[in-house]
This record gives C-alpha cells, sequence and structure tokens, in this order.
C-alpha cells in the first residue's frame, strides 16, 4: 500500500507542476503579443494567448 499511496503523491507533484508551467506559459504569451499553437480536431491552430484560459485543473480518475 506504501508505494500506491507514493506514486499517487508523485503523480499529484507532476500535475500540480504541470498546471503551473501551464498558467505561466498562458502568461507569457499574453506578455508577448504571441499565439499559443494548439491541436483542436486534429489541426494545428493558431489561437490568440488572450483567449486562452489562464489556469486549467486536471483531474484524475480514481
Amino acid at each position: 500500500m506504501e508505494s500506491k499511496e507514493k506514486l499517487k503523491e508523485e503523480r499529484d507533484k507532476i500535475v500540480k507542476g504541470l498546471e503551473e508551467t501551464y498558467k505561466k506559459l498562458v502568461e507569457y504569451k499574453k506578455q508577448r503579443n504571441s499565439p499559443m499553437i494548439v491541436l483542436r480536431d486534429g489541426k494545428v491552430e493558431a489561437v490568440d494567448a488572450n483567449e486562452m484560459k489562464s489556469t486549467i485543473v486536471y483531474k484524475r480518475k480514481k
């Protein structure tokens, strides 16, 4: 059981780090007035950074 808890804790830290990185990226792109390059419906698109949410929350499956 201890290893399962450790894996869960590590996964949560990784997800938190990814969320923080995303937030910083969006803010950086807004400051530079640079588009975000995203994949939508299998197509690569440039999106105005001001249209992007500055936060995103991932929910993990239980």
